[in-house]
């Protein structure tokens, strides 16, 4: 009976997730370089110069001047779901979403 359950549990939540919902994800080895230009706000600037604003779910002032590390599952910085960490301070932080920036000039 349990197991009947659990199944059912998953194919619920298998059918709530929309494949046009995918999250976006970074290859951690086309980041470039980050920069957290508010408590909320990390800019990630790529290999081939895009860059894209995350919008962290909640502040995260340590990451302005103590810089930031990730606790990377897979070979991906993905959106939602990515813990990052501030150097110096060990302080936890959740990124939100990701947008693309527009291309300045």
């Amino acid at each position: 009976m349990k197991k009947t359950a659990t199944l059912a549990a998953l194919a619920i939540l298998a059918a709530s997730i929309s494949p046009a919902a995918a999250a976006v994800c970074l290859p951690f080895t086309r980041i470039d370089s980050t920069k957290a230009i508010s408590p909320t706000i990390i800019l990630f600037r790529m290999k081939d110069r895009t860059v894209w604003r995350n919008t962290l779910r909640n502040a995260c002032p340590g990451a302005m001047s103590g810089g930031i590390t990730y606790d990377l599952q897979t070979d991906q910085v993905c959106e939602n779901t990515q813990v990052i960490r501030v150097l110096d301070s060990g302080e936890a932080c959740m990124l939100g979403a990701f947008t693309k920036d527009a291309p300045k000039g």
